[in-house]
C-alpha cells in the first residue's frame, strides 16, 4: 500500500499570468483567512441593526400611515426578530469558543445580529 500524497495546489506563476506552478500545500496554516475588520467599520455596520429596533420602536408607539413606511416596519420586524433569532445557535457556537456566556450570545445577537458574532475579535 503506497502513502498517501500530500494535496497539491496551483499557484499562477507571478512572471508570467499564462502558467500556473503547482506546488504541495502548506500543513499547519489557514488557507483562507478573513482580515480582522476595522473598529470603525464594525461600529458603523452594528448602528444598522440599532437604527432598525429604533425604527420599530417608532413605529410601536406611533404607527405608521404611510403604506411605504408600514412595509418598510414589517421588513425590518421580521430581519430584527426573526433572522437575528434563527443566528442564535450559530452565535452561541462562536462565543462559546471564545469563552462568552450563552445568555450574553444571544442577548447581543437578539440585538445586533452577525454584525455582533461575526466581528468578535479573534482572541
Amino acid at each position: 500500500m503506497t502513502k498517501p500524497s500530500r494535496p497539491m495546489h496551483a499557484v499562477p506563476d507571478l512572471a508570467d499570468d499564462d502558467t500556473w506552478t503547482v506546488q504541495p500545500a502548506q500543513t499547519g496554516t489557514a488557507r483562507h483567512r478573513a482580515q480582522a475588520p476595522d473598529r470603525t467599520l464594525v461600529l458603523a455596520l452594528r448602528s444598522i441593526p440599532i437604527i432598525g429596533w429604533i425604527f420599530l420602536a417608532v413605529g410601536v408607539v406611533r404607527p405608521f400611515r404611510s403604506r411605504p413606511l408600514r412595509i418598510v416596519f414589517w421588513i425590518d420586524a421580521f430581519l430584527s426578530v426573526v433572522v437575528h433569532a434563527a443566528q442564535v445557535p450559530a452565535a452561541r457556537r462562536e462565543a462559546a469558543a471564545r469563552g462568552i456566556a450563552p445568555g450574553r450570545a444571544t442577548l447581543m445577537t437578539m440585538l445586533l445580529g452577525a454584525t455582533w458574532w461575526k466581528t468578535l475579535d479573534q482572541r
